[in-house]
């Protein structure tokens, strides 16, 4: 079936709203395991630059689930859709002037870079946060680790789902050697090379 489907133009441009915003726009893409940091961290970046006049949103891999991709499991299909779908929604965000902060486990670097491709020049860069599988396991805020390991919960990454490290990416923060504070300050530190405000 043909796509008759055409891209409709404003009349307001993506420059221009960055001009107005007085910053760039883009994604910063956070991948990690589960309680590495990635939610805590983009909250915490999120406060400190609409502190700093940054018109910003985080993207939330839970919060998502609640309503644009409640209809997916967790599946390797359904966590390739739900990517593709937040990857659609915050390239749609970028081009509206914000700077979005995507906090997503991403596991498969396959996916990681078909969200690469959707984003198409948006992605500022992927942000890997580390932390080994016994440091998460420890924090378990979810208890979601002690159910993994129980059987409760079936394609858990890390424990009976692969998660792949980022080989390239624009920034490790170490979430077992850095604290939430010093991981903001290293991720706005990232930002200012970059030119992004």
């Amino acid at each position: 079936m043909e796509n008759h489907v055409v891209w409709q133009e404003g009349c307001v441009s993506r420059s221009d709203r960055n001009r107005l915003n007085n910053h760039k726009s883009g994604v910063i893409w956070l991948t990690g395991l589960s309680a590495s940091g990635k939610s805590t961290i983009a909250h915490a970046l999120e406060k400190e630059l609409f502190n700093r006049g940054v018109r910003c949103c985080v993207l939330d891999g839970d919060n998502v689930r609640h309503g644009l991709t409640s209809d997916l499991g967790f599946s390797p299909g359904d966590r390739r859709e739900n990517l593709r779908r937040v990857a659609e929604v915050a390239k749609l965000m970028a081009d509206a002037g914000l700077l979005v902060i995507a906090a997503f486990i991403s596991p498969c670097r396959d996916d990681r870079r078909v969200v690469r491709e959707i984003l198409d020049g948006n992605m500022i860069a992927g942000v890997y946060v580390k932390c080994s599988i016994g440091e998460c396991e420890r924090r378990d805020p979810k208890g979601q680790y002690m159910k993994a390991r129980a059987g409760i919960i079936r394609d858990y990454t890390g424990i009976t789902s692969p998660y792949e490290e980022p080989l390239e990416p624009g920034l490790v923060l170490d979430t077992e050697e850095n604290g939430v504070r010093e991981s903001v300050g290293l991720l706005l530190d990232f930002l200012r090379r970059r030119g992004l405000f």
